[in-house]
């Protein structure tokens, strides 16, 4: 027997979310200060260009299929406030995606002309499960292995951590140099990236 459809359903509340996302059109992470707005949510980044790991990314993002995020993430209200109205009462995520960009731009060897993103403002109470399904569906490398992109700089007092595995790859960000050496190498990290692409995206499916 045929269960009805309940459109209030939770996996059907996520799959609602998702959806509205995924039907935006990206925009340039460059252009991102020309476009500043409101509210809290979800949103997915996507590169394009020429760094030999991300090769499979890169092709699943040619020709306007952006088929796979390079990273996928939430911007909660300071304090995690809920029941507002996200519209008009912060600017989490907005500032979320700069900080972002400013990674990029720190990287030496990614280029923010690579990347672009999609947002979609929400209210709080649904942004963890909009984000938990993203990561699902997707995987991305930066969320499942190259992990440490969304990291902020932990301040003078709090530097006893580990180098993420993201600074490793791509260094630059100043604050992380001044945290402990990872035992990892960029070639090793270069390695299992390639392997963690390579089971996860199909690159015949982005094939014209």
């Amino acid at each position: 027997m045929t269960e009805p459809y309940n459109p209030l359903d939770i996996s059907n509340i996520g799959e609602s979310i998702t959806n509205a996302l995924l039907q935006l059109e990206p925009v340039p992470l460059d252009d991102l200060p020309n476009r500043r707005f409101g509210g809290a949510g979800i949103y997915a980044i996507y590169y394009t260009g020429p760094f030999a790991p991300y090769a499979l990314v890169t092709q699943a993002n040619r020709n306007g299929k952006w088929g796979q995020p390079i990273y996928v993430g939430k911007a909660v209200p300071s304090g995690g406030r809920r029941g507002i109205s996200v519209g008009t009462t912060t600017q989490a995520l907005f500032d979320r995606l700069r900080q972002h960009r400013t990674s990029v731009i720190a990287a030496t060897n990614l280029d923010l002309g690579d990347f672009h993103c999609r947002w979609l403002v929400i209210e709080p109470i649904w942004i963890p499960l909009g984000e938990s399904l993203l990561i699902n569906r997707f995987q991305p490398v930066w969320n499942g292995l190259v992990d440490g992109f969304g990291n902020h700089d932990p301040g003078a007092g709090r530097l006893k951590g580990m180098r993420s595995a993201w600074d490793v790859l791509h260094p630059g960000r100043t604050w992380a140099d001044n945290l402990a050496s990872r035992n990892q190498t960029p070639q090793s990290i270069t390695q299992d990236a390639l392997e963690y692409l390579r089971q996860r995206v199909d690159p015949t499916q982005f094939l014209r």
